[in-house]
């Protein structure tokens, strides 16, 4: 079945649904290039990508993936022109002043990771409205990464396990992978079943390292302005080709 604009809105029948992964990650790659090649400016790119990310969370939704994860701005970005960067903070604030009414409706818990204190003011306060606002919805999490370095996020993890240990509340033989996790961002959220970059680049750019220790990687040619429904589409049908043993060899049949 498709909508109004000719989008896949149902499960194509060629996807197990037992099989979907329950937690994306997204590095949208190729909004500069994909402006450049039409001859507009870079930030048209960037308010272009937008809109794609909306349409694959209302992807995400219809066919349901419980959470999405998208790398909006890392701690690099910040290396970008000035008016790029501006402008890319100003697009943060106004997408959810504009559609935070709407994806409340929809069921959408909205959180943001990263070093959020250096952010404008009036973009953390629109980040604290919004998170506040959609913390008990349960349709889908969708987590923004924001000022995201995922070396920064395990130092800090360590420096907070390291003030335990020094204040005599944790010795050093308690410190295991479960209790790193609780200091990470993500520590109410499942590890990415799936990561998807654009744009062709094959690299995790400092992004949910730990995290993604056994996350299924698909990279894509597609800039991420074009990468509709259909191209969500082929990612799920090869995630799902995948054999996920997550480290672990399966016994031999003949055995």
């Amino acid at each position: 079945m498709t909508n109004n604009k000719g989008q896949i809105s149902q499960l194509p029948a060629d996807l197990n649904p037992q099989k979907l992964p329950q937690h994306i990650a997204v590095i949208m790659d190729g909004n500069g290039r994909w402006a450049t090649s039409r001859g507009l400016p870079r930030i048209a790119g960037h308010r272009q990508g937008a809109k794609t990310l909306k349409e694959l969370l209302r992807c995400c939704k219809d066919w349901g993936i419980s959470a999405l994860t998208a790398y909006a701005f890392s701690t690099e970005n910040w290396r970008r022109p000035t008016e790029e960067v501006d402008f890319l903070m100003l697009l943060f604030e106004r997408l959810l002043r504009r559609e935070l009414a709407q994806m409340h409706r929809e069921g959408v818990r909205i959180s943001f990771i990263g070093d959020l204190s250096i952010l404008p003011k009036s973009l953390q306060a629109e980040i604290e409205r919004s998170s506040a606002e959609t913390l008990n919805n349960q349709a889908i999490h969708f987590t923004v990464a924001v000022n995201y370095g995922s070396r920064n996020e395990i130092m800090r993890a360590c420096r907070q396990v390291a003030e335990l240990v020094q204040q005599g509340e944790l010795t050093a033989e308690g410190v295991n992978e479960n209790l790193m996790e609780k200091f990470l961002y993500t520590a109410d959220t499942p590890e990415p079943d799936l990561l998807i970059r654009t744009s062709g680049e094959m690299r995790l750019s400092n992004f949910l390292l730990w995290q993604m220790a056994y996350t299924e990687m698909y990279f894509t040619d597609i800039l991420w302005p074009d990468f509709d429904r259909e191209a969500f589409h082929q990612a799920l049908l090869s995630y799902q080709g995948r054999d996920r043993r997550f480290g672990q060899v399966k016994a031999s049949l003949s055995a």
